[in-house]
This record gives C-alpha cells, sequence and structure tokens, in this order.
C-alpha cells in the first residue's frame, strides 16, 4: 500500500507541476505529462508502473468504446475496412518482415513473437491521442473523424485478438490461445448484448437521476473488468466491452459521458506520465529499433492510409487529416509489450524502444494536430492538386453560366432544408459536399452539386462562387467558415456556430449571420436566408440586429479553457 501511494505521489505531483505549466504557455498537456514521467521515473520501480499503466489504458479505451458511434461508424464503414485492411496487410506484413530480421540481427530469443510486437507497435493506432477522447469536444461528426474512429474501432478489434492470443504462455499451446479467444468474444458479445437491452432498463431503472446512471456505469465498468481478470485476459478487453455496452445517445448518455469527463483526466495523466515513466536511457540496440518504428509509425502508415483513401474517392484534405489522426502508436501494443515483458517473452531492447516509440509518436501527434491545416496547405494540396481537380469534375454538375445563385456547404440535415427552402423560392443554388456517403443523395436530390473540400480553391470555382450572391455554410467548423470568409466574392456569407464567442469574432471578419444554437436556430436559419435574399446584398441591417442578439464576449467566454481541453484541438460540428 505504501509503494503505491508513494508512486501515486510521484506521478501526480510530477504531472500537476507541469500541466500548470503547460496551461499557461498554452502549450498541449499530452508532452507535459510525458515529461513528467521521465523525470517521476527516477523514483518509481517498473513493476509498480505496469499495474498503474494497464489500469490507465483500461480506463482511456472504456471512455473511448462509449463514444463509439455505430451508426456513423456503419457510414463509413466499407471505406475505412478498405483502408485499414491495405494498412494491415502492407505495414503489417512489411514490419513484421522487418522485426523478424531485426530479432536475428541482434539476437532475440523468441524472434518470431518479437517480430510479432514489433509489428503490433508499428501497425495499430492509438485510440486515446488519435480520437481526441481526452478533448472537450472531438471531431469525430466531421468525414475524417469517423473515418479515424472506424480505422480505431477496426485496429481495436484486431488488437484485442492479438491481445488475447499473445496472452498466452505458449503459441503452441491451441487450448490456451482458443480459450482466451471465447473468453474474448463472450465479454464483447456480452458487451454489445447489454448494449442493446441491458443499458436502457438500467436508465429506466434509474427514473430520471443522473447520479443512479453515473454509478450503473461505473458498475458496469468494473464487472466487465472483474470478469476478465477471473477469465485471465487482459482487462483492457473488459474494459473495452464496458464501453461498448453503454449507449451514446440520448439525455441520459450526455449525463454518463460529463459523469465521466470529470474523472477521466485522473486516469489520462496515470497513463501519460507511465508512459514516460518507463522510458530508459536508449542503447544503441534501442535507437536502432526506435527509429525504424518511428518511421514505419509517422511516414509509412499516414502514406498508406492516404493513398487508400484517395483511391475509395475521399478528397485530399479528408484523406489527410484522418491518415495524420492516426500516426501513433498504439495503447493496445503497449499492453501486448506489458503482458510479454511479465511473460518473459519479449527482448528488453524491444520493450524499451516500443515505449519510446509510443512516447515521440504521442508527442509529435500533439503537435502535428496544431499544425494540420499548414501542413495540408504547403505540401499535400501540391502534390495531389491535379488528381483532385478530376475527381471534382467526375462527381459534380453544374449548369454552364449560372449566377446569382445561393453555394449551400453541407448536404445534411440542416443543407437539406435549404435546399427544399430555395426551391419553393424559385432560387438556383449549388450544394457542396464531401462527405461520400451522402454522394448519392447529392446527386439525386440536387440539380447543381459540386463533390469537394469547400476549404479548397477548385470546388469553390466550380461551384461559380464568384458570380453568386449568397455562401450558405451549414457546417461548425471554425477553419471551414474562417476560409470562406477570405473567399474573394460579393456574396453576403451565413456561417456557423455553436460558440458565442466564436460567432461574434465571425460576424466582426465579415459574417452576414452566425448559426448559433442560441440565437440562431436550425428552425429560424431559412427565414434568415430569405431576409437576406430579400433585403439584397451588401445590408448591414441583419449583421447589426444578430450581434446585438449575443452574448458579450466575457459572459459567453466563461472560463478559461483547461489543460486537456486544449491538448487535442479538436473542431466539432453539429450532427447533420
Amino acid at each position: 500500500m505504501t509503494d503505491a501511494v508513494l508512486t501515486l505521489a510521484a506521478v501526480f505531483i510530477a504531472a500537476g507541476a507541469l500541466s500548470l505549466l503547460a496551461n499557461h504557455f498554452e502549450y498541449p498537456v499530452v508532452p507535459a505529462y510525458i515529461v513528467a514521467g521521465l523525470l517521476a521515473g527516477t523514483f518509481i520501480a517498473p513493476s509498480d508502473v505496469f499495474e498503474l499503466a494497464q489500469w490507465g489504458i483500461a480506463f482511456l479505451v472504456f471512455v473511448f468504446g462509449i463514444r463509439v458511434d455505430l451508426s456513423d461508424i456503419r457510414s463509413v464503414l466499407r471505406d475505412a475496412e478498405v483502408a485499414a485492411l491495405t494498412q494491415l496487410l502492407v505495414v503489417g506484413v512489411v514490419a513484421t518482415g522487418v522485426g523478424y530480421g531485426l530479432s536475428l540481427s541482434f539476437g532475440f530469443d523468441h524472434p518470431i513473437r518479437n517480430a510479432i510486437y514489433f509489428a503490433a507497435a508499428a501497425t495499430f493506432s492509438s485510440t486515446v491521442v488519435g480520437s481526441g477522447v481526452l478533448a472537450a469536444g472531438t471531431q469525430n461528426n466531421l468525414v475524417y473523424g469517423r473515418l479515424a474512429s472506424s480505422i480505431h474501432f477496426f485496429d481495436d478489434i484486431v488488437a484485442i485478438g492479438l491481445v488475447l492470443v499473445l496472452s498466452a504462455d505458449a503459441l503452441t499451446d491451441p487450448q490456451a490461445v482458443t480459450s482466451n479467444i471465447g473468453y474474448g468474444v463472450v465479454l464483447l458479445v456480452a458487451g454489445l448484448v447489454f448494449y442493446r437491452y441491458g443499458f436502457p432498463r438500467l436508465v429506466r431503472a434509474a427514473d430520471g437521476s443522473d447520479e443512479l446512471v453515473l454509478m450503473g456505469s461505473i458498475s458496469i465498468l468494473i464487472a466487465f473488468i472483474a470478469a476478465a481478470e477471473l477469465a485471465g485476459i487482459s482487462i483492457v478487453v473488459g474494459a473495452f466491452a464496458a464501453g461498448l455496452a453503454i449507449q451514446d445517445e440520448g439525455g441520459e448518455a450526455l449525463d454518463v459521458r460529463n459523469g465521466i469527463d470529470s474523472i477521466k483526466d485522473f486516469f489520462a495523466a496515470i497513463f501519460f506520465v507511465t508512459i514516460g515513466a518507463l522510458v530508459q536511457f536508449p542503447t544503441i540496440e534501442i535507437v536502432v529499433l526506435t527509429a525504424v518504428l518511428v518511421a514505419l509509425v509517422l511516414l509509412v502508415n499516414p502514406a498508406v492510409h492516404t493513398a487508400a483513401f484517395l483511391y475509395e474517392g475521399y478528397d485530399a484534405r479528408t484523406s489527410f487529416f484522418a491518415s495524420s489522426t492516426l500516426a501513433q502508436t498504439s495503447e493496445f501494443a503497449l499492453i501486448i509489450a506489458i503482458h510479454a515483458w511479465l511473460l518473459g517473452t519479449i527482448a528488453p531492447s524491444l520493450f524499451d524502444a516500443i515505449i519510446l516509440t509510443a512516447a515521440i509518436t504521442m508527442v509529435v501527434a500533439t503537435v502535428v494536430r496544431r499544425f494540420q491545416g499548414q501542413l495540408y496547405t504547403s505540401i499535400v494540396a501540391r502534390l495531389v492538386e491535379g488528381q483532385q481537380t478530376r475527381q471534382v469534375d467526375k462527381h459534380s454538375s453544374v449548369d454552364d453560366g449560372l449566377e446569382d445563385h445561393v453555394v449551400i456547404v453541407g448536404h445534411g440535415r440542416q443543407g437539406r432544408r435549404v435546399v427544399e427552402q430555395l426551391e419553393t423560392l424559385g432560387e438556383d443554388y449549388v450544394v457542396v459536399e464531401n462527405d461520400p456517403a451522402k454522394r448519392r443523395g447529392l446527386k439525386t436530390d440536387c440539380k447543381n452539386h459540386v463533390f469537394g473540400d469547400a476549404m479548397a480553391t477548385y470546388p469553390m470555382a466550380k461551384a461559380r462562387l464568384p458570380e453568386a450572391k449568397l455562401l450558405v455554410s451549414t457546417v461548425d467548423y471554425e477553419p471551414l467558415s474562417r476560409s470562406l470568409l477570405l473567399r474573394s466574392t460579393e456574396a453576403d456569407i451565413i456561417v456557423r456556430s455553436e460558440s458565442a464567442v466564436e460567432a461574434r469574432t465571425l460576424l466582426d471578419a465579415g459574417a452576414m449571420f452566425v448559426t448559433h444554437s442560441n440565437i440562431l436556430a436550425a428552425d429560424r436559419l431559412v427565414e434568415s436566408i430569405e431576409q437576406v435574399i430579400q433585403g439584397g446584398q451588401g445590408s448591414d441591417t441583419p449583421r447589426t440586429e444578430h450581434r446585438s442578439r449575443l452574448p458579450s464576449r466575457q459572459t459567453a467566454r466563461g472560463g478559461r479553457r483547461t489543460p486537456t481541453e486544449g491538448w487535442g484541438h479538436q473542431e466539432t460540428r453539429e450532427r447533420q
């Protein structure tokens, strides 16, 4: 007990001090946690860290399981499967071969097992870092967010299977391997069954009590973890199954999420600090292994994912953003490595290399998040510009000579309502959308449509934006809104934001209206569009009236961003 208390004390003293510094200078908190782990690791024994790491990973995987939206994943599942299978086959096979060669070169025992451990670290991506579990909001309702979530879900299922197989003392013992797989399948099926039948009954039994729903959800987590422990398999498998058992829809899910959010930062600190604490001073072997792993994770994985997404017809920005979200070592790879360490089947230098790779790629991932837009514009856009122009032309249809029309960005719920209203008014319009799941409806419902990225130049030129009289964005995504406001056009512009502070900023930047949940709800959007059309272009009256209804900046801001809200720099949009 004394060792556990001292370990936790070292973890949180270091994490607290460095996270305060990160918050003060507005830096991502993940690198601060990992640096804190490097410092705390000098006072903590590795045996104490292993247990903490597994609990930290288990809880965060539980949070991801709760946030898995099967309906959203289903909309991009086929394309995600193609990308995931392509990446697993290409990178997995290459990494296994490289890992086997390095194992023989360095004289590792169990070269085949070590090759598998190496490949797992190179292939699987982190749901904790990549999905923005720690952020206040996630990008999962954006197309690239749904793609990334689908890949994470696919990777997690494959990784769970690998965890179950490699947890056996000997791979040559078929009974142990099949037993582990069987227990894992039973837990996952039990989670899905409880999701369908048990959780709704729990909510009804709680009779409106948020505390009881939250307590019931935590009890589900503990029960599944206990079942995994009794079955002799990883507690992370039980935690993932428990997350799937809890519905992420309806008011009760919001109560659960809010309650979980209040304690998840505790486990986040444990997870990232323990990664830092496990990092050891690198030898030549560790440096070589780490360099190869980092190259595979940060360079090869994103390249393969991007190529697969482009092949499936996604635009370059969506492909790049989804791929860069997947470029970090998975926490399941860490679980596999920890189990292998406890079994004595992983080479010590490979274990240290996997830990160091996880620390490096997770830090790089949080930094890349801050500069995704700049990286795309300066590098990726130039490489794929010609190919993207052909894709836009292939899937778009716009009447020649169209002018004095309305350009609508997004063909979700609000976008469809705007289309219906414009058709009632007899106004010409062009819809711009980049979600392949909506491509068929776009062609069926809209005479004039452009399938492409609204932040790119060519799709908006294809939509004849310079000749339009009104531009309406139904997507709550600040970079998109700012990009549209910088367009060279005389059209009035309506954008969308769920933040009153951001809404005022966008009005100051030139927006005629900002669709805001508290001021300009969905049922008033079409009314506002009609007002702008009938009032003519260039009128400042609607903008002035809208500005007067927004809360003041100080009232709307309500406080500074917390450390974990800022580490992922995620943007959200309401489901369309």
